[in-house]
């Protein structure tokens, strides 16, 4: 059985919130800004009086007033917003549980398992859906209904404002192969300019390409995109409580200036090991393995991981293991532009960790001392700011006994 997914996308949501507050400015051109009293404001949304004039997201208040002259700017209420956000997402939840919000204004609906209760005709559900939302908050929404989530999303896009848009398994390739490759989730600017040079330019090339040939262009990335174009989108819709497991927590930093000595390197591994291991702790996840990423004043990359013998969230391993990393990559004076340190295969239990320290009583008591030490530094963090205590260096080397 085939899935149905809607894509739930509410037009203009910005603007239309505001003309909700506004109703003698419906038929003028309005732009929701940053700061309407600057020359230098950016455009945060607009409606569609304001589109016929190309007025366009993230232009200045000037660009935008050079267009459009008449039109009229109004500033932004965030908490409306997410309460008219909510307030959406909780009609989407009266017909199936599997509501999955892409942003503030966007949602993905499964009704595979539910639309039978409202008559079985997904395009009528999705007309239903948009009637109710109209008429019970005054905002319009397009609605895509497809077999996939990808799929779903073009065809909210595809016809706007206020309508319904059905992509089957029997018109995908008319509707979705013409389109440009950049309509396609996940096709940036970047990835857009890759598939030019290459003559790529509709969706319809996409998937005419070999998969090998993509991946050997962008990478993981290359393959996903062909099978979005190809119609192979599996990727399940979930509920608005869920949360994907985390699998890495990392820090990286580029240094005003390029690291050129041990004593340098150092002091950078350690704030970022030190920040890595506070946000782990804060979550309650332990790591079982490091990694450094190095980028070089030339931008050349490259990356070393170690595994750790038991799982840990303490910055003193995570340094440890980074500086070893280091000294086995790094040779000095190489300028290093960037420096990132990553906490791999994420747990949230330490059990293994602890059966480990049992066997030497040592080795448990120096651990069992460096985290009082490290959960102290969080407390007085949390109370007077995260620049409150650091460890300190002593001849570039941080400031612990071994």
């Amino acid at each position: 059985m085939e899935r149905v997914i809607l894509h739930c996308d509410l037009n203009s949501f910005f603007a239309s919130v505001e003309l909700l507050s506004h109703p003698e400015l419906l038929d003028l051109p309005v732009a929701v800004c940053g700061d309407p009293s600057s020359r230098h404001g950016i455009i945060l949304a607009k409606n569609e009086h304001a589109k016929k004039y190309r007025v366009q997201t993230a232009e200045t208040v000037w660009q935008a007033k050079q267009k459009c002259p008449s039109l009229v700017l109004l500033p932004p209420h965030h908490h409306l917003y997410g309460e008219y956000s909510r307030r959406v997402n909780a009609i989407y939840g009266q017909y199936t549980d599997l509501v999955e919000p892409f942003g503030i204004d966007e949602s993905w609906l499964d009704i595979t398992g539910s639309m039978h209760l409202f008559g079985g005709d997904p395009v009528a559900i999705a007309d239903q859906i948009r009637h109710r939302v109209r008429e019970e908050l005054g905002l319009t929404i397009s609605v895509g209904v497809s077999f996939n989530k990808v799929f779903a999303k073009l065809g909210s896009d595809y016809k706007k404002p206020d309508a319904t848009t059905l992509i089957s398994p029997d018109n995908w390739r008319d509707i979705v192969w013409p389109l440009p490759a950049g309509d396609m989730l996940f096709v940036g600017k970047a990835a857009q300019k890759v598939l030019g040079q290459y003559g790529i330019h509709t969706i319809g090339q996409l998937a005419g390409c070999k998969r090998e040939m993509l991946e050997t262009l962008m990478g993981k990335m290359g393959g996903q995109l062909h099978d979005y174009a190809n119609g192979l989108d599996r990727s399940p819709v979930h509920p608005q409580d869920y949360h994907e497991p985390v699998k890495s927590v990392g820090n990286g930093t580029t240094f005003p200036q390029n690291l050129t000595r041990w004593e340098e390197v150092r002091t950078g591994l350690s704030l970022l090991s030190d920040t890595v291991a506070g946000r782990m702790r804060r979550h309650g996840l332990y790591c079982g393995g490091v990694s450094v990423t190095i980028r070089t004043a030339d931008f050349k990359t490259f990356s070393r991981q170690k595994r750790l013998d038991a799982p840990t969230h303490l910055m003193k391993d995570i340094y440890h293991t980074a500086l070893k990393l280091m000294e086995q990559a790094w040779k000095a004076p190489t300028p290093i532009r960037m420096l990132t340190v990553t906490a791999l295969y994420i747990t949230e239990s330490a059990d293994s960790f602890q059966q480990l320290d049992l066997l030497g009583g040592a080795k448990a008591k120096k651990s069992e001392k460096q985290e009082k030490l490290e959960d102290a530094m969080d407390a007085i963090r949390g109370k007077y700011g995260k620049g409150s205590i650091s460890y300190g260096t002593t001849g570039g080397k941080v400031g612990w006994d071994d």
